[in-house]
């Protein structure tokens, strides 16, 4: 078996020994140097020919973010950010995906040793990050809110646009969201694979990058235009018809199989049952096959569906999974996509 081969990077010493020890205790995997900031960080990542980088942020002077800034218009190495800062402020955890790191996971904040109790998670981001497409890390370029508006003819063809996405999901997410018009006549709701308390801040970030509101989707929002609604990162969240006939939120305790909180299929299924061939569905990068289940129920009620083209997935497991069942009426690279769906409307 090939090695996948790591640096790690931590400003503390323990640190470094405990994600070092989970790695190399790991079959297939090999820590092959550490660093204690991104300057030796950098210096070690362009003298070393490596698979993924482990990379802390907060380091002192020479922070992730330095790394990321001076190891990837060098060298085309995947960055899996693992970092106690996102517990709290997730903004230079999205600056460091939007300059290229691929993936991210938060580290226990208090008690170090407990980075142990996250070592099953550490592994698998480790090997989801080493498969990632390399020709996919660069930096977002003109992330900029769509400040125009399309011209919608009446009838609309469809009704909502429904999305999911997981590893490298949330720069690909806003590669959408950011050229969305400002009068858009649907509701678009997001199921992107992401720690509940990231939610808020992603939320927010979105709604910065967009002239619709977005919004985190509580209990009985009603889908209504001009919304673009996040879902739950605690609960899977499906979409039914209130007494009143209206499109709203709710939260079932179902588990499935690919994955929960939130479930890709979960929502999928419902928009198939509640808006049938009048939804446009959409299955960016990610890893794994959550959301081909959906997105079958999506296209046997005529629903228009769409995935992410391999050439700019992150990692193309869930767009491969709905290709390879033929579910996917058109693939498309990510920065077509927005209009694609936009065109489809009217």
């Amino acid at each position: 078996m090939e090695q996948i081969k790591v640096i790690v990077a931590d400003d503390s010493g323990l640190m470094r020994l405990i994600i070092s020890d989970i790695i190399n205790e790991t079959e297939g995997m090999t820590v092959v140097d550490t660093a204690v900031d991104g300057k030796d960080c950098t210096e070690k990542a362009l003298k070393h020919n490596v698979d993924v980088i482990v990379l802390d942020m907060t380091m002192g002077e020479y922070d992730g973010i330095y790394a990321v800034k001076n190891i990837l218009p060098k060298k085309k190495v995947p960055i899996l950010i693992l970092s106690a800062m996102g517990n709290t402020n997730m903004d230079p955890i999205m600056e460091a995906l939007e300059l290229g790191a691929v993936d991210y996971l938060n580290k226990p904040e208090k008690n170090k040793a407990k980075v142990r109790e996250i070592s099953s998670e550490i592994v698998r981001k480790v090997r989801q990050v080493a498969r990632s497409n390399k020709d996919t890390i660069a930096p977002m370029t003109n992330l900029k809110a769509n400040t125009g508006f399309h011209t919608f003819d009446s009838p609309l063809n469809f009704d909502v646009i429904a999305i999911g996405a997981s590893t490298g999901g949330p720069t690909a997410v806003e590669a959408v969201v950011s050229k969305l018009p400002g009068n858009l006549p649907v509701p678009v709701i997001i199921a992107q694979h992401m720690p509940a308390n990231f939610i808020p801040s992603y939320a927010k970030r979105l709604d910065n990058l967009s002239p619709l509101h977005v919004i985190i989707g509580r209990k009985d929002v009603v889908m209504e235009p001009g919304k673009i609604i996040i879902a739950s990162g605690s609960r899977n969240s499906f979409i039914k018809r209130n007494d009143r006939g209206q499109a709203v939120i709710d939260f079932s305790q179902e588990k499935f199989r690919e994955f929960n909180h939130p479930s890709i299929d979960c929502l999928m299924l419902s928009i198939a049952e509640v808006y049938g061939a009048r939804c446009i569905a959409a299955i960016l990068t990610g890893m794994g096959k959550d959301g081909a289940m959906g997105m079958e129920a999506i296209f046997k009620k005529g629903g228009y569906t769409i995935a992410q083209d391999q050439a700019s997935s992150v990692v193309y497991g869930m767009p491969r999974a709905v290709q390879e069942r033929g579910l996917a009426k058109v693939d498309l690279p990510i920065k077509e996509i927005a209009g694609f769906m936009v065109s489809c409307l009217s």
